[in-house]
């Protein structure tokens, strides 16, 4: 079995093939840093290696399922980092070489033989929702939330995967709003397979996954491989090139520069909740001008 730094594989005697990746950050609310991507990919290859596995169940340890990257440091500090570069001018092909790989090491759930399950309690959010919906499958609580709330600054979901789930008309009202929604939303809307009470959560996942788990991988594979194949013709890997490119744009244009300074002087906190409270965000010129107020401490 393989060790990590962000999440753990759990298997049972009793369920055998039933394997469990547990994002396990549980103090930073299982927060995306540098190292989750690459090592859900690996915790994705060794199920994928592994004859007794028929299911991948992905859930999250402690309060949520996952809180998003983990930005705090990337919003409020002044760092070099390929993915929120301070030097000018911004190198669009750096960031969209990083994003790029978290987006295929996170797709590796969806490319993976075997089905995948996200098991959602608290919040998927952000970068976490992205997890959740590379999964084959959704089971939701029915007080947890999903949604991608940075659509309304300095991010853009780059799996793409909102209009694939839930066609274009949900898709757009979530990407303009950045709203969450609970699992019975979720339920109604078809983007979680099923919704239940919170202390019910454990047992639903537990039943879809050993229903599916009696199927030979064989069989699993090819009816994973004909439903992915609809989305391929459909568009996906080039969209998600675009939402990509997309993402690194909105950390550094106008409005995405404003959104790091006023994070920068005013805490990560004050900046989101500027960003959820509905008030504008300051565009172009605007912004711009209160970049350099901000910057000069007036």
């Amino acid at each position: 079995m393989p060790n990590f730094s962000t999440l753990s594989i759990v298997t049972r005697e009793d369920a055998p093939r039933i394997a469990r990746l547990v994002l396990n950050r549980p103090e930073r609310f299982n927060a995306i840093d540098d190292a989750m991507p690459a090592e859900i990919r690996a915790a994705v290859e060794w199920a994928e290696k592994n004859d007794d596995v028929h299911v991948l169940v992905i859930e999250g340890a402690g309060k949520g399922f996952c809180g998003g990257y983990d930005l705090v440091a990337y919003a409020e500090s002044e760092i070099e980092h390929p993915c929120q570069q301070e030097s000018e001018p911004w190198d669009p092909l750096v960031d969209y070489a990083v994003m790029k790989k978290n987006t295929e090491n996170f797709m590796s759930l969806w490319k993976c033989s075997k089905p995948t399950i996200a098991k959602i309690h608290g919040a998927a959010v952000a970068g976490g929702s992205d997890i959740a919906l590379c999964c084959d499958l959704i089971v939701m609580a029915e007080d947890a939330r999903i949604g991608y709330m940075p659509t309304r600054v300095w991010g853009c979901p780059t799996t793409a995967m909102w209009t694939f789930k839930l066609g274009p008309s949900r898709a757009k009202e979530l990407m303009f709003t950045g709203n969450m929604i609970d699992g019975r939303t979720a339920a109604e809307w078809g983007l979680a397979n099923a919704c239940v009470p919170m202390e019910q959560l454990e047992n639903a996942t537990r039943k879809l996954a050993d229903r599916i788990a009696g199927v030979p991988k064989s069989h699993l594979a090819m009816h994973k491989m004909v439903v992915n194949q609809v989305m391929l013709n459909m568009g996906l890997e080039q969209t998600q090139s675009l939402a990509t490119l997309f993402d690194g744009i909105t950390r550094h244009n106008p409005e995405g520069l404003w959104f790091r300074r006023y994070a920068q002087k005013h805490g990560f906190k004050a900046a989101i909740e500027w960003r959820d409270s509905g008030r504008p965000i300051p565009e172009r010129d605007e912004a711009r001008k209160q970049i350099s107020e901000l910057k000069s401490g007036t």
